[in-house]
């Protein structure tokens, strides 16, 4: 009897109390659960459960809340083709990414698909409109076990390789230069053409862009008002010339020296080679030195020079002084070269030429062979004089130079402009004024220059030095017809630019010897340019033939 009085009062102190928990409620009504009840079939239920949304959270998630998150219907999915570039998801595998700027989230491409440039593998991404782009496909919503296979029958592709970039020339190769052949054949006349207006492609630099110019030649800085005269280009009758290359030239000069010698008009084509190649050069890798008789404009990014030497008869004389001499005491010793020739050792290329300073007297003077001073001379015939001044030079070339180091080049005379007369304009003065050159020109050309002197240089510089060849350089013929290049009354004397007085007297102080630049003096150099790139590289080729 005292137990049921004991279970009524327990239960009547459980009923009584807060803290009744959910599951006192059978055993308030039923009394104490019994043997073989339902509990562990609902145990196992929770547990079953829990475990279904373990498993497929995920797919629940994708499936029933997105939809809604959204606020519209089913999700369309949209198919992407990866393009051959390779871009596929690169993150790790993260199937909802959500926006802090929007609040949506999206789903993102799935890592296990790699795109391949054989077989672009499609991706699906959500679509947050109902409409399909232009240009794409819509796929169906993927669901979770057909992502199951695919994750599983998903073909292995292997990413594509990177193409390898080109691999960089470097732009000192010594090989570029010396296998380069251009130009004309030997068997041509390049002297033998015509001149062609050709504003389109000369001037071949202009002359504001070449800081090396002298005042000398700067002929619009000083004044001048057309610029014709530097657009005219030479066209050979039999063939043609290449266009002045600068980076070619300036890798076959790698490492080389190549030097004009003789009087200012090679130091006029020398200023016009110089700014023919400088274009070639890095701006801080360039400069130009004064040495006595020698300038050089120096290419460091070449290793190589390119200078002038003052010579003006090439043999020694008492005017080998830049600065001091005067025409009237020029004495010349005819055989006396060794002085000059010292400096023109382990050139390259040697141009040299000599005839302005012969043109002002029909004799010259000669210091006799072994003679105390200059006042033991005596007067010869200009052409002998100069026959004999050669004839010890191409001596000298042929027992100093090697031919497979060096090559020489003899360019021939500059003609003078001096007489307007003999070119149809008798009320000119000098060359002054002059705009054009003479085209289909009918009549001889006899300007003024020396022809007998122009046969003796062709001769010996041809047959002279029979171990050394020399190539005799007819500029003559061509430069005739330019009466319109020199530079006349705008340029300098005495070191100064002329005056508008001194302009206005073109008699007194045209020059009609020197050129403008750009000018004539870049058609020699064009010439040179022919010559030099129509043929291998000596040092090249001497390494070849052994």
């Amino acid at each position: 009897m005292s137990l049921p009085g004991r279970r009524k009062s327990s239960l009547a102190g459980a009923g009584g109390g807060a803290g009744a928990g959910p599951f006192d409620t059978l055993g308030a009504k039923h009394g104490a659960p019994r043997k073989g009840g339902r509990l562990p079939v609902y145990v196992a239920g929770v547990f079953f459960v829990v475990f279904v949304i373990v498993m497929y959270g995920e797919d629940i998630r994708s499936v029933t809340l997105e939809p809604f998150a959204r606020g519209v219907g089913p999700v369309r999915q949209q198919a992407v083709v990866v393009s051959d570039a390779g871009r596929a998801a690169a993150t790790p595998r993260r199937d909802v990414l959500s926006s802090s700027s929007t609040g949506k989230k999206t789903v993102a491409p799935r890592r296990d698909v790699i795109a391949s440039p054989e077989r672009p593998v499609p991706v699906a991404l959500p679509r947050d409109d109902g409409r399909e782009r232009p240009g794409h496909a819509a796929a169906k919503t993927e669901t979770a076990p057909e992502r199951a296979i695919r994750k599983v029958t998903a073909p292995k592709v292997k990413k594509p390789k990177k193409a390898k970039r080109p691999r960089r020339l470097r732009p000192a190769r010594k090989t570029v230069a010396a296998g380069v052949v251009l130009g004309s054949p030997e068997t041509c006349d390049l002297s033998k053409g015509e001149w062609v207006f050709d504003n389109a492609s000369y001037p071949l630099y202009r002359e504001e862009e070449c800081s090396f110019l002298t005042s000398q030649v700067t002929c619009m800085k000083n004044g001048r008002r057309d610029d014709n005269y530097q657009k005219w280009r030479w066209q050979p009758k039999d063939c043609d010339m290449p266009r002045f290359d600068a980076k070619v030239f300036m890798e076959r000069l790698r490492n080389k020296r190549f030097m004009f010698v003789g009087d200012s008009l090679n130091r006029n084509q020398w200023e016009s080679m110089v700014c023919l190649v400088q274009s070639a050069v890095s701006p801080d890798k360039k400069y130009v030195t004064w040495e006595d008789q020698r300038v050089v404009f120096h290419a460091w990014e070449f290793n190589a020079t390119v200078e002038f030497y003052w010579s003006p008869f090439l043999v020694e004389s008492n005017s080998d002084n830049p600065k001091i001499h005067s025409i009237p005491t020029r004495i010349i010793d005819a055989g006396a070269i060794a002085a000059h020739a010292q400096n023109w050792r382990n050139a390259d290329y040697l141009v040299f030429n000599t005839y302005i300073w012969w043109m002002n007297t029909l004799n010259m003077k000669l210091k006799r062979p072994g003679g105390r001073d200059w006042e033991d001379h005596e007067e010869v015939v200009r052409i002998e004089a100069y026959r004999k001044v050669l004839s010890t030079w191409a001596g000298w070339v042929n027992d100093n130079i090697d031919p497979a180091r060096t090559s020489v080049f003899f360019m021939s005379m500059s003609p003078l402009h001096l007489s307007p007369q003999v070119w149809g304009n008798p009320n000119g003065i000098r060359c002054a004024k002059e705009t054009m050159p003479l085209v289909n020109w009918r009549g001889p050309i006899w300007l003024g220059t020396d022809w007998d002197m122009f046969k003796v240089a062709s001769n010996i510089t041809r047959a002279a030095a029979p171990r050394v060849p020399i190539t005799f350089v007819d500029i003559t013929t061509m430069s005739e017809r330019r009466k319109d290049g020199h530079t006349s009354v705008h340029t300098i004397r005495q070191g100064q630019i002329l005056t508008p007085e001194q302009q206005a007297d073109p008699g007194t102080y045209a020059d009609c010897i020197h050129w403008c630049l750009p000018g004539v003096p870049d058609i020699w150099n064009s010439l040179l340019y022919t010559r030099i790139m129509s043929r291998p590289d000596a040092a090249t080729a001497a390494l070849t033939a052994r």
